[in-house]
This record gives C-alpha cells, structure tokens and sequence, in this order.
C-alpha cells in the first residue's frame, strides 16, 4: 500500500469526444464494437494486515456476530452476496515483513510479533490457511502476495509447496500436519509489494529486484508449473522511477512473469493536483486510463525488444479514494483504527467514474482489487452490532452485479465544462442473456444532462431498471446513525428502441439495465 500521494497531469481518455457547444451529450453502441471478454476478477478486492482489516474486520472471535471459525457472519454474508471474484492478501506493506510460517500451526503456538510496517502488534491468529478457508466460503478466488522484503526467494517457493503440492514433501506434508490435507490450489501469486518505495521494508533498485523476481519464479514453477505471477510494477505516477522502473523490472524478468501490477489512490484535498475543486475530482478517472495506457506501453516496448511472442497482462491491484486519514502508526496495539475513510458522495461518484475506466482498459487489465474491503479505506465498515455500506459501495457492487460478458468500444461524445467531459459513459453486453448495462457519470454539478444512446444493433426490447447515485450534497456520508443518508434512487425508466434519451441528474452516477435478444 503507497504511503505517499501522487498525481499526474490530467488527460482525457480517447473514447470521450468533447463537443464544442453544449449539443446533445451521445453515447453510441454497437454490439458487435467488442474491447474486451471481461475478466470477473477486474472487480477484485484486497484484505491487508493493516488496522482492524482482518482482525475486528473479517475475523472476531469475541464477537457475537461471528461463527464457530471465527469468521464474522454478516461481513461474510455481505461479501458473498457481493460476488467479489478474487481478494489479495496479506498485503500490502505488511507483507514485506511477513513470515508465513508465522501464521500457520496451531494457533497457541503462534508466536506474537511486532508488525514494522504499520507499528502494529500482530498475534497471527489469522494466516494463510484461515484465509483461504474464508475467501473459498465467500466464493472468492485467493490472491496471494509473498515477501520480497526480508524473505528470500526460497520461502516464497516454500510456500507454493505449502499450499499447492498434494503431499509427499516437507512443506505440502506441513500442510497435512496442519489439518488441509488437500491443496489450496492457489493460482495467482503476486511477487512482493511497492519495492521501489522507500516506505517499503527491503526497498531495493529495479534490476536488484527484477533478478530477484527471476529467482523466485523459476523456483515457483519449480514447485507448480501452473501458477500465474505478478510482478511488483512502479508503485505510482508519483514515483521519481515511474515507467523507469516498469522498464528495468520487465527487462530483467519479462520471460518469467505474467503480468506487472499497477497502483493509484485519489484525493480531493486543497493541497493536490485537484486543489479540492470537486469537478476536477471527478475527472481523475482519466488519470487512470493514462496510467494504464502508459504501463502498457511499456509492456509492450520491452516485448518489443525481447522478442517475446508473450503480452503481458496488468493487476491494477491496488485503487482506490485514500486522502483523508494517512496515518499508519498503529501505536503497538493490536487491530488499532487505522486509515478509516469516511467516504462521501463525491467519492462515490468518481469510484463510479473509476469503473468505467476500467471498463474501458479491460483489453489491457486482466485483474484489479478495490483497496481494501473492510474497515481500512473499504466500502463496508464494521462495529460491534452489525456492519455499515459506505458511499463508495455502491457504484463497486453495480459493477460486480451488472458488468457482465463484454466490454463495449462505445463511443461517448460529450458536451465540456471548463474542459472537462461532462458526462462519462462505459457500456458492456453479455451475450449469454442480452443484459446491457450502461454506466453514465454525470460530472455536472450545477444540472442535470440529458444523454441519447445510439444503439446501431440490436436494440433494446425492454428496460430493466435505472438507477442513480446523487444528492445535493456532496460531502454527505453513511454513518452508523443514519445508514442511508447516501443510496441510489429509481429513476423513470425510459422506453427501449433503438435510439434512447436519459436525463442525468446532476452530480450523479447512473446505471440503466437493457433487455435484447442474446447473441
């Protein structure tokens, strides 16, 4: 997890047209304009060792709420009705300090560490085999992350061993010993955290790391050829090394890896590039797109010069609104209350504009994780009595109810506001039962916008439901007190045809769900 701030110059992604008059905002879709299948696991989410993550957050023994393993009950029932399709874990920052071992075996012989990363005291009573016991109960696929900090290559071989070998060895039969007598089959493994910051605990130059990151490969294809591995990109647009270090990593080790992570939190505050001009704010979905453009690029450079017939695939593994609470100094104590956002309104809207950037890179990301998922900058909040959806639920749970089956390459033509698109628009289609969604940002403040979809096939025949994410206020939140001060509304849904005019409201986030007929 990126302890600094960054931000890059904000640039307007290609499938949005600016309109020099305030003409009518047109969003054109074509079925058969295919980007991209749609990977479900772009909607993955993360779980660190940070705060009350785990501890408080997934996992509480002491709580009324939680069953007979531990496992809070209503945050598991939420995230499996959620759908979330893959989680990263333990981190993050944590896991540059990490021992596996740690964390497995009997619980009354874990040992209790301090946690350098967060000055946090860490009891391992959670590990590795408790959270894929919990994500497989969730129906979420592990993403597991191991320590290029302080561990050598070796212990992330080691616990490859430990997790996907049948038996027979010394690690797969720790495993047996530890009550799993079947693997966890775990696919994807990222291999290390944010390794060109100086934050990061075993921070070390990019060809260093990416010869470490060949090292750790070889011996974990060793162990099972069938696993994927992501390795550490730059950890963001701020970094003085930005692509830099991309090029140098993917140089030493393009041949060993599958695809190279990507990282960007976004804030609105008076002293960054927005400057806290909330209109800006919500165009910093675009900084996204450029960000993904740019790590692909190199890609596809260093592809290029390798001679390699291999593309490379990104993990944007780490995104996210993060600007308000920024201290990590757990204090020593155990699952202290760190980096609790409260999410607002104007949040909400340009998670929702952040979707739709994703939608419309899905050629290029294969997965990507909401950062975090419970309690630290998550959109799901815990107390003692029960749980709490914040602002920026929302717009994620529509993504992971309704984009479904292809990305569209639809055209988005929009009227500006001090140069900035209007409105911002992502489309998918899922042939296996003719659903689209279309998910329309309204970055419109002052009024409402009307917008005319264009369908050039397969119209459709029926209107499911529009709903919207707004309010007059854009610094409202979801408290404890008052759960539903922000939640989407119904909208009138329009006629189907082929030719279809919505009126957005104002600072608004909208999905509208059509019926065609199936592919």
């Amino acid at each position: 997890m990126l302890t600094r701030r960054s931000f890059v110059p904000l640039m307007f992604a290609a499938p949005t047209l600016l309109r020099a008059q305030a003409a009518v905002n047109r969003v054109v879709i074509d079925p058969l304009r295919v980007r991209a299948s749609l990977d479900r696991r772009i909607w993955g989410s993360f779980l660190e060792h940070l705060g009350r993550a785990i501890y408080g957050g997934i996992y509480d023994p002491g709580s009324a709420l939680a069953d007979a393993s531990g496992f809070r009950k209503d945050v598991a029932a939420e995230v499996r009705g959620m759908g979330v399709p893959i989680i990263r874990y333990p981190g993050g920052n944590f896991v540059s300090g990490y021992n596996w071992l740690d964390g497995v075996g009997p619980r009354d012989k874990r040992p209790t560490v301090l946690d350098r990363a967060w000055n946090s005291i860490e009891t391992n009573q959670f590990g590795t085999n408790e959270f894929v016991t919990w994500s497989k109960s969730v129906g979420a696929e592990p993403l597991i992350g191991t320590n290029f900090g302080t561990a050598a290559p070796e212990m992330s071989a080691a616990l490859v061993e430990y997790c996907n070998v049948p038996g027979g060895t010394k690690w797969s039969n720790l495993r047996r010993e530890h009550g799993y007598a079947q693997p966890h089959a775990i696919k994807m493994w990222c291999l290390g955290n944010e390794m060109d910051g100086t934050w990061q605990i075993g921070h070390m130059p990019a060809r260093e790391y990416g010869r470490k990151a060949v090292d750790a490969a070889r011996q974990m294809r060793a162990v099972d050829p069938s696993v994927q591995l992501i390795a550490c990109g730059s950890s963001g647009p701020g970094q003085p090394t930005f692509l830099e270090w991309d090029r140098e990593v993917l140089e030493e080790c393009y041949s060993q890896v599958d695809g190279i992570s990507l990282h960007r939190y976004y804030g609105n505050d008076t002293a960054g590039e927005t400057g806290g001009n909330s209109l800006k704010y919500l165009a910093m979905n675009l900084a996204m797109e450029e960000q993904i453009d740019q790590v692909a690029a190199v890609c596809e450079y260093v592809r290029k010069r390798t001679g390699s017939n291999k593309r490379l695939w990104l993990s944007f593994d780490e995104w996210n609104v993060w600007y308000r609470r920024r201290g990590g100094n757990g204090q020593r104590q155990q699952a202290p209350h760190l980096l609790e956002e409260e999410y607002n309104l104007e949040d909400a809207l340009l998670v929702g504009g952040l979707v739709n950037a994703l939608l419309r890179r899905s050629d290029k990301v294969r997965v990507a994780c909401l950062a975090q998922l419970v309690n630290v900058i998550a959109p799901i909040v815990t107390n003692a009595n029960g749980l709490l959806r914040q602002s920026i639920y929302y717009p994620y749970s529509w993504a992971l109810e309704s984009a479904r089956g292809q990305a569209l390459d639809a055209l988005v033509e929009s009227a500006a506001i001090e140069g900035i698109p209007a409105i911002d628009g992502a489309v998918t289609f899922d042939p296996a039962t003719g659903q689209y969604c279309v998910l329309l940002l309204n970055r419109d403040l002052m009024q409402p916008r009307e917008a005319t979809l264009v369908f050039r096939d397969n119209a459709p025949t029926r209107t499911l439901r529009f709903d919207t994410l707004t309010g007059a206020d854009l610094k409202a939140v979801n408290t404890f007190a008052d759960p539903g001060k922000v939640k989407p509304a119904s909208l009138e849904s329009p006629g189907p045809s082929g030719r279809i005019v919505v009126r957005l409201p104002a600072r608004s986030y909208s999905r509208l769900l059509l019926q065609a007929a199936r592919a």
